[in-house]
């Protein structure tokens, strides 16, 4: 156990929720001004055990903390009110993600260019009826692997980095029914003066010629077949619209990438476990902000 890196994550997620974070999960009983188990220490179990210990389940996270941190934590609850704790700060995770990006290392990035792509949060398959969180999941298709699942969709825009991982700007959640231009309209809507470099189903053009005209913004996606243009036509643009599309993929095959390592450290992907609303949006925001950990100096 790194007891320093405990430390260093308790004081800034103390310091961040007596900041903003607690505006967002007031109570109203007897025990909510000085509860004996305080939310900071909840965070700093949920994102320590994640992140350093490779504990993905809640329960899995409850154990550890009981066997290993109660030297720390005395006043750790049972497994049935810190999964209960836990969800009632579903609206706290989001701010913190926003949070630590903040403060999140930043060199090498370049603030102009900006990637985005969308990635399946899998509650359970598409053989079989989805029940949970009905207000945040449905069934989708994820074209890249091919598959039919329930759940919902994990949409990212970040910045190119040079030789590095892009750095988050949002996180989004979606029905994974939703179209991913869609999802991220409005937030296109938003920039100003920068490159976009995104898969087809980005391709839109009255939105590019908008977003450009307005806003300074230009969208690259890779080449898309028109309806109705004759063979003759596609096959005189052939070697053209290939270079340009392998040139798009490559530029923005960063995301892919933090996509896959965001699965790899925080198995954030799946979601089988997740019994309501409130579970899920703690389950990907809380695995965000642990991966996000990673690139906070906390000054230890």
């Amino acid at each position: 156990m790194n007891e320093i890196k405990l430390v260093a994550l308790f004081c800034y997620i103390c310091e961040c929720y007596n900041t903003d974070l607690r505006w967002n999960c007031q109570r109203f009983s007897n025990n909510s001004n000085k509860p004996d188990f305080t939310d900071e220490e909840l965070l700093t179990i949920y994102i320590y055990a994640v992140i350093e210990e490779e504990k993905y389940k809640v329960k899995s996270i409850h154990d550890y903390a009981t066997k290993y941190l109660r030297s720390w934590f005395p006043t750790l609850p049972s497994y049935q009110a810190f999964n209960r704790r836990l969800n009632r700060l579903n609206n706290v995770f989001p701010l913190l993600v926003s949070m630590l990006l903040q403060d999140a290392e930043k060199q090498g990035t370049s603030f102009d260019i900006s990637l985005i792509d969308s990635m399946p949060i899998i509650t359970c398959s598409g053989k079989r009826k989805g029940v949970v969180a009905p207000n945040l999941t449905d069934k989708g298709y994820c074209s890249t692997k091919k598959l039919h699942y329930f759940g919902a969709k994990l949409h990212g825009i970040a910045f190119h980095r040079k030789q590095q991982l892009p750095m988050p700007e949002y996180f989004g959640l979606s029905l994974a029914s939703e179209h991913d231009l869609n999802a991220v309209r409005e937030i296109l809507l938003q920039f100003e003066q920068r490159d976009i470099y995104a898969d087809k189903a980005y391709a839109n053009q009255k939105l590019h010629q908008l977003l450009k005209e307005e806003f300074g913004v230009r969208v690259f996606t890779p080449v898309k077949l028109i309806k109705g243009q004759t063979e003759q036509q596609r096959q005189f643009d052939k070697a053209a619209d290939q270079f340009f599309s392998t040139a798009v993929s490559r530029i923005r095959q960063p995301i892919e990438s933090l996509f896959n390592w965001l699965i790899e450290k925080t198995q954030i992907q799946r979601a089988s476990k997740v019994r309501s609303a409130k579970g899920l949006i703690v389950h990907v925001f809380g695995k965000i902000a642990a991966a996000v950990s990673l690139w906070v100096n906390f000054n230890y």
